[in-house]
């Protein structure tokens, strides 16, 4: 084989291939004896079938096209060793020329890894908001563990906001019972808005034993977008009673002793979830000065592969909430090309930091340990719900497990990069990492 490499740009590079037809030999008989072993000719045994009779029965082109799609891939493995390359992404091919017995000449165009000098990281300095926390924000916290610990206390009286009933339902359309439309003693917080359209502002004023109709749009099934009558009954309203912020509730609540300790516990709480948000928030400022001072280039066809896998996340997690693109356009007011600009942003700017990352962990010759390594796995596992023995055997069959290993070492390259910088708040105040250790410990412990 022999091969040159022009430089297109900083990012992509054209490889221009010459193989010998001698070479493409192993190719060839590899094609005859997977297609030989597949085709069915009277007397012969599959797989004893000889080359002039597939020659015959499936065309001499099949078997050289078979051929050369599996001598390509190699020989681009091949001229990238050969070229010290660092390729991105999926190679771009074009056969030039090839007939059967000439040698096979094909160009494979590819994103490559540019040239990057990294800025010292020490010399970057970033300003993040200054940390205000608002009593109204602990208030609020209590009040979700209060209402952890409501307790629901029958009354005898109509149902206001706020009330829990048990209802029955009967959906008709036309006097005719709607399929499904059936439901009796369900229980349904007043005001929520978790049921029907309308059922909120039918029940209100409705007290034990008492009924009313009101109308409904139907939104699925067959009679989708029909109104329908709908008659609810109160069987029961229930009042939510909270138990009293007092020394008592601590107790049952937390393992403190008085509400203030408790207080205090949850004021620790919110501070060390605004820390850490302000540490994200300097790691996106450092990355985006790195990120400019580098003058990184990003490769087109990286960023067109990652545009591509970000629209087509965004097309399933719309379908798996039953919505369309075109529903979604026209909610947020704004055009496909609009959306694919945000996306190429978005994806650009992520292939940047990606490169930084990835030059930074090369300079510093970056190691992950297995144990990094299988701790990621164990946690992306968690998340998606799945054994970390099949998430991983899942991630080697797709091919996936190399990005993963990737991701956890340019994770350690970032960490090096935050303990060098300098981050100050709008007071002029240094902020320490401690915040994001403390909750990554809390995190690695919880995972054990």
């Amino acid at each position: 084989m022999k091969s040159t490499v022009e430089t297109l740009s900083p990012t992509r590079v054209r490889l221009a291939i010459e193989v010998p037809f001698v070479e493409l030999e192993p190719s060839l008989k590899k094609a005859y004896r997977e297609i030989g072993s597949q085709v069915q000719v009277p007397g012969f045994r599959r797989g004893k079938v000889p080359t002039a009779v597939i020659d015959q029965r499936v065309g001499r082109g099949t078997v050289l096209n078979e051929a050369v799609q599996e001598a390509i891939p190699e020989n681009i493995l091949a001229a990238v060793r050969e070229h010290d390359l660092k390729t991105l992404g999926r190679p771009e091919v074009e056969i030039t020329e090839f007939n059967d017995g000439d040698s096979l000449n094909f160009t494979a165009e590819v994103d490559v890894r540019p040239e990057i000098t990294i800025p010292d990281a020490s010399s970057i300095e970033v300003t993040v908001d200054e940390l205000q926390i608002d009593e109204s924000e602990i208030d609020e916290q209590v009040k979700n563990l209060r209402e952890r610990f409501a307790t629901l206390k029958t009354v005898e009286r109509a149902a206001v906001e706020g009330d829990f009933v048990q209802i029955d339902l009967n959906a008709t359309v036309d006097g005719e019972d709607v399929p499904g439309g059936q439901a009796s003693n369900i229980s349904h917080e007043v005001g929520s808005k978790q049921l029907l359209p309308g059922l909120d502002e039918a029940v209100v004023g409705l007290a034990a034993g008492e009924d009313t109709t009101f109308t409904t749009q139907l939104v699925g099934g067959d009679l989708a977008g029909r109104d329908a009558e709908v008659a609810v009954t109160v069987r029961t309203v229930k009042e939510k009673e909270l138990p009293e912020l007092n020394d008592e509730f601590a107790q049952m609540a937390s393992e403190f002793d008085t509400i203030e300790e408790l207080r205090g516990d949850l004021r620790d709480r919110v501070t060390q979830g605004k820390q850490v948000e302000q540490i994200y928030a300097a790691r996106d400022k450092a990355l985006a000065q790195l990120v400019e001072a580098a003058e990184i280039p990003a490769p087109e066809g990286v960023v067109r592969e990652e545009v591509e896998s970000r629209k087509q996340a965004m097309i399933d997690q719309l379908e798996r909430i039953g919505a369309s693109m075109e529903e979604y356009l026209a909610a947020e007011d704004k055009t496909e090309e609009q959306i694919d600009t945000e996306l190429t942003e978005a994806a650009t700017e992520g292939v940047k930091v990606q490169l930084l990352l990835d030059t930074l962990a090369d300079a510093e010759d970056v190691q992950v340990s297995d144990d990094e390594f299988g701790h990621e796995i164990v946690h992306r596992a968690q998340r998606a719900g799945m054994a970390p023995q099949q998430y991983y055997d899942q991630l080697v069959r797709s091919g996936a497990a190399a990005a993963v290993f990737g991701d956890v070492r340019r994770g350690k390259a970032l960490a090096a990069v935050m303990e060098r910088i300098t981050i100050k708040d709008a007071a002029g105040n240094g902020i320490t990492l401690d915040a994001l250790r403390a909750a990554n410990e809390a995190e690695h412990n919880h995972d054990h």
